[in-house]
């Protein structure tokens, strides 16, 4: 039997039918910030989604910067994903329990940054799946190693440099995740920067609007589709998603590629590295 091939989301009820498909691997990528005092991985082991196994943003990162979980090299992307249990034929299915699945969304961008497009995330992750009743266990997967490899897909990443340069040329449309009080300056983040606001020239597009609030799903393509033009986005221009930290700007990266927008990059280092940087200009409200 043909296998689907993933791509963008699936729903819990496509999920629930496939679970015992052997090519299929599932991810709990669920993250929260050190201030928050959760964990992701004490969450997985209390109770996850049968046969998955649990990814860390904040492990499958650069170590050699202190930015936070910054893209790893190819080579350590394809050895902590094949220690997971995932092979390069292999589909994936990633979810997290934060409504909109912003850490899912995430790691969604990073297989395809690496190469693998067989990926998609779990429309409303852990909280639609335990809304809809569907089975959950305790016991710990521990997956046998597989053959993993990556290559980077640069054009799904944008760095320092390249957004210094884009408020020359303004050849691609920077869409702010952010909400729209860190957005202006106003609001402090969770991680500690020096100096708040947003890149000259963002648009504020805050992910959550994304986002169904009853569910925990991506709106429908119509109403996304709406809300980026309400925004002023031009769909029909290339665009790059920003937000703190380089995981709410996933979401949107996800957003625009169920609109079509398949080569949406990510800024990775995202605020946290643009606010570093001395002679970055900042834009904060009036």
């Amino acid at each position: 039997m043909a296998s689907d091939t993933l791509s963008g989301v699936v729903s819990t009820e496509w999920l629930a039918a496939h679970l015992a498909e052997p090519d299929l691997r599932i991810l709990d990528c669920t993250w929260h910030h050190t201030s928050t005092n959760l964990d992701g991985r004490t969450q997985y082991r209390g109770r996850h989604l049968p046969g998955s196994v649990h990814f860390d943003i904040d492990h499958v990162a650069d170590p050699a910067t202190s930015l936070p979980h910054m893209l790893p090299s190819a080579a350590d992307f394809a050895k902590k994903v094949a220690l997971l249990g995932i092979g390069s034929t292999d589909r994936v299915v990633v979810y997290d329990r934060l409504s909109g699945g912003s850490a899912a969304a995430r790691v969604w961008w990073m297989f395809r940054v690496f190469g693998h497009r067989n990926v998609a995330l779990l429309d409303g992750g852990f909280g639609k799946w335990l809304k809809d009743k569907l089975p959950t266990e305790m016991t710990a997967v521990r997956p046998e190693p597989k053959a993993f490899s990556a290559a980077v897909d640069a054009s799904l990443v944008r760095t320092l440099g390249q957004m210094t340069a884009n408020l020359e040329s303004g050849a691609e449309q920077v869409i702010d995740a952010r909400g729209p009080g860190r957005f202006a300056g106003l609001q402090p983040d969770v991680f500690p920067f020096k100096k708040l606001g947003h890149i000259p020239g963002a648009i504020n597009v805050p992910w959550a609007d994304l986002i169904h609030p009853e569910t925990g799903a991506m709106l429908p393509p119509a109403a996304l589709a709406a809300r980026f033009a309400a925004a002023g986005i031009d769909l029909g221009r290339p665009c790059v998603a920003t937000c703190a930290s380089g995981i709410t700007s996933c979401v949107t990266a996800l957003g625009l590629f169920l609109l079509g927008q398949e080569a949406t990059s990510v800024y990775d280092g995202s605020w946290a590295e643009w606010e570093r940087a001395d002679d970055m200009p900042a834009v904060v409200a009036a």
